[in-house]
């Protein structure tokens, strides 16, 4: 699953992550185990709520990484299509 995460069909951040799961475009969602429950923890809900999978078995460093981007990522979606 993690190699989905290099893919252009993803977005990162909290809030694009949030709107992609509002919106039904999200597959899957990946959530930073180190990073600050405050902001991840009602994203969690909604993908509960939206039946969407969510995974926080990175951290924000991995989660970054896996993305090709050069800094931490606390949220990444993964779009349908």
């Amino acid at each position: 699953m993690p190699g989905e995460l290099a893919s252009r069909d993803r977005v990162v951040g909290v809030k694009q992550a949030r709107r992609a799961v509002m919106q039904g475009a999200a597959r899957a969602v990946y959530l930073a185990s180190d990073a600050d429950p405050r902001l991840t923890e009602p994203l969690r809900e909604l993908c509960r709520a939206q039946d969407v999978p969510c995974d926080g078995s990175m951290t924000l460093q991995q989660l970054g990484r896996a993305c090709g981007i050069a800094v931490p990522a606390a949220a990444v979606a993964v779009l349908n299509g």
